[in-house]
């Protein structure tokens, strides 16, 4: 039971984590590895509005999520529209982005492991023997509310039908009057709110650190080519799958070889499967 129940609450984890990275690849084909530093920037500008100005911490998350979303939507607008389409110049840009603004939080202070946030439910329950407390019950609320809500969103709303054309055929959307620039900054900021939202609700069960956004951005590529870039499903699924195989290897290795375990996931579906479980890239043998 306890790895049943850790391994649920880690999988929701990684698929807060990947959402917003797949969220931006899945509508404009850009592979956001800034992802991890907007994730810390949220948890370290949450914390700010809330010990040094004094801010109640609803109005302190929703400044920070209004924030981090004009960081992304600008990002894409002044920075990488202007190399859209050349696959690697995005990756570098965004990657020396995300450093940038990483390292520029080490500088500005964000050192040590004393800076933490609130959580949402102080206390603990017993299920099956098993002691669990309340906000990592709440990681998984919100995390199926977050899942759901964008489910509906992309699925019932005429903008989330959009994004939704851009995804599938970017061709047949800008043919129906669709602006592609437009919805990739949207897709931008959304996916810089939902790297804030995972912040917002995973942060406080550690530290906010530097280091975070490494291992955020390393767990959302991870679930992304496991799942197949682009596949909201895929993230999802993959999610639960390095989820629960990474609760295994803590259970019998330790809690080390987590990263290893997602690094192996990614070596082995490369191999066995370049385009993921749900992806739309080529397969080896097509490009052979």
């Amino acid at each position: 039971m306890e790895i049943l129940i850790y391994g649920l609450i880690n999988s929701v984890s990684l698929a807060l984590m990947a959402l917003g990275f797949t969220l931006v690849y899945g509508v404009s084909r850009l592979p956001n590895f800034a992802h991890g530093s907007l994730y810390v920037t949220v948890g370290f500008v949450t914390w700010l509005l809330l010990n040094r100005l004094g801010l109640p911490y609803p109005v302190a998350m929703l400044v920070s999520l209004v924030l981090i979303a004009l960081v992304g939507a600008a990002t894409y607008q002044f920075i990488l529209v202007r190399i859209r389409g050349m696959a690697i110049s995005e990756i570098i840009a965004s990657y020396a982005i995300g450093l940038a603004i990483l390292e520029g939080l080490r500088w500005g202070g964000l050192k040590g492991t004393t800076l933490t946030l609130p959580v949402f439910a102080q206390g603990s329950v017993d299920i099956l023997d098993v002691t669990v407390d309340f906000h990592r019950l709440l990681v998984i609320l919100l995390g199926a509310l977050l899942v759901g809500g964008l489910w509906m969103f992309v699925n019932h709303t005429k903008l989330g039908l959009a994004l939704k054309g851009m995804a599938q055929d970017e061709r047949a959307a800008l043919t129906l009057g669709i602006d592609s620039d437009r919805m990739a900054v949207f897709s931008m900021a959304l996916g810089a709110v939902m790297a804030g939202l995972a912040a917002l609700v995973l942060m406080p069960l550690g530290n906010i650190v530097v280091e975070s956004g490494y291992h955020v951005l390393i767990m959302a590529v991870a679930v992304c080519i496991v799942g197949g870039l682009g596949s909201w499903t895929g993230a999802v699924l993959a999610a639960f799958i390095i989820g629960f195989a990474q609760i295994l290897t803590t259970a019998w290795m330790g809690p080390h070889f987590q990263v290893v375990v997602a690094l192996l996931a990614i070596i082995v579906t490369l191999i066995s499967r370049p385009s993921g479980l749900f992806g739309r890239q080529k397969e080896l043998e097509e490009r052979v």
